[in-house]
């Protein structure tokens, strides 16, 4: 089944896909993972946020792409990883006022363990305020302990992200005469975390991107061209968990959901990955083992200009 949509995407205000590939940075800006010592007595996968106002900043300032955050109810150490920590709307709108180019994604808001009319009156909030920089990435989740607290059924997520997603793109059909949201904003474009619990054609039918999981360029390969039968040229967006090395020769070696390597080496995967057809890559420096800024920065004087205009 191929879409009939043939432009980037659907959606107009959908500032991602207006460009050509580009790169990104997923929050926490921290490298918690790699300075991680239990004799501390800090848990595993809290990251520390004492200087996430200046990174965010400074990743805005060295022109990365978009920032993407994460939507985790709940801390749990079986998972291991508390993503900024703060909840997802209040920090977009904290983001938005201390940044001014940088996308704001969300990767992703978990639908059926949020009320969708908050959702919806939150993201038009976010758009407003970040003069349209959102998107809105959103998500079944794959958490099952979150759900018993939210009083959610786990086995019919899918279901209820339907139901949601209705509301999010179609919502104010169902409004009495006179009634409205507020604030008016755009739409913000919607993306996709995996397929929450739906088949391909209907992902590709419904929504205006696709965040997909981490991978090797050759996994991309065969996901693109999915996501091009059944989406046509829509955004399809991935995440690198990166550890950048001091030697810009050090070669690559892989690791569960990214690579250890130099500057070289993440320029070559990075081609590889436009290449595959990925449009944006959202890089990860949780187990990167020199400092936040130092790494934005080597990449932004050394790798940036490979690839963004």
């Amino acid at each position: 089944m191929t879409t009939r949509i043939s432009e980037k995407a659907a959606n107009v205000f959908d500032k991602l896909a207006q460009g050509a590939f580009s790169i990104g940075v997923e929050l926490p800006l921290d490298n918690d993972w790699a300075r991680y010592d239990s004799a501390q007595g800090a848990p595993f996968g809290v990251p520390d946020m004492s200087k996430h106002h200046e990174r965010i900043q400074l990743a805005d300032q060295l022109g990365f792409k978009a920032a993407w955050v994460r939507d985790v109810p709940i801390y749990d150490p079986n998972f291991g990883d508390a993503a900024q920590v703060f909840e997802t709307f209040s920090y977009l709108g904290y983001l938005a006022a201390i940044t001014k180019n940088i996308l704001l994604g969300t990767a992703a808001v978990v639908l059926p363990l949020r009320q969708p009319w908050l959702v919806k009156k939150a993201a038009a909030t976010v758009q407003k305020l970040s003069n349209n920089r959102l998107i809105l990435g959103v998500a079944s989740g794959d958490r099952p302990v979150e759900y018993p607290l939210f009083d959610v059924d786990y086995e019919t997520r899918g279901e209820k992200f339907r139901q949601s997603l209705s509301i999010l793109q179609e919502g104010e059909a169902s409004l009495s005469h006179g009634m409205d949201l507020l604030p008016a904003s755009p739409q913000p474009p919607l993306y996709v975390a995996g397929l929450a619990q739906q088949s391909p054609e209907w992902v590709g039918e419904h929504m205006d991107g696709w965040l997909a999981y981490p991978g090797t360029p050759r996994d991309h390969v065969q996901r693109v061209q999915l996501w091009r039968n059944i989406a046509g040229d829509k955004p399809y967006v991935s995440f690198i968990h990166l550890n950048l090395l001091a030697n810009d020769d050090a070669p690559i070696t892989r690791h569960r959901f990214g690579v250890e390597t130099g500057v070289k080496g993440l320029i070559s995967e990075l081609n590889a990955m436009r290449e595959a057809g990925v449009d944006h890559i959202g890089l990860h420096f949780r187990r990167n083992s020199l400092s936040v800024e130092e790494t934005m920065q080597r990449i932004a004087d050394k790798v940036l200009p490979h690839f963004h205009q």
